[in-house]
């Protein structure tokens, strides 16, 4: 049950959107029993983010949240995989994005707490 939530500075058009949609739900089963199934996503454009006190390049600030155990190969990987996502999609370069993890020991869905 992942959740990926990107906080990025510039607009982002639908054609950005569906490209980003895809590839990040490629991208997660990266982390092992994780998958496109399970993943929801958040976009944030136009969000005001500063990096080393400008914001005059695209920036972002991805966070995931996965159910479960800490895998930092994984994690490692899937970082890597959404720079290059960004990069190639958003035009952000991989030295203005920021991957924050977090693991959830309970989460809720359909009424209930896994």
């Amino acid at each position: 049950m992942p959740f990926i939530n990107s906080k990025i500075s510039t607009p982002i058009s639908i054609e950005q959107e569906q490209a980003l949609k895809t590839r990040l739900g490629q991208a997660i089963s990266i982390v092992p029993g994780k998958s496109e199934s399970w993943l929801m996503l958040g976009f944030e454009p136009n969000y005001n983010l500063y990096f080393r006190g400008s914001n005059s390049e695209p920036l972002a600030m991805v966070e995931v949240s996965v159910f479960g155990g800490e895998d930092a190969t994984a994690f490692s990987a899937l970082t890597a995989e959404i720079c290059n996502i960004f990069h190639e999609i958003m035009n952000i370069a991989p030295d203005h994005v920021y991957v924050k993890y977090q693991t959830v020991k309970y989460w809720g869905w359909n009424g209930d707490n896994i």
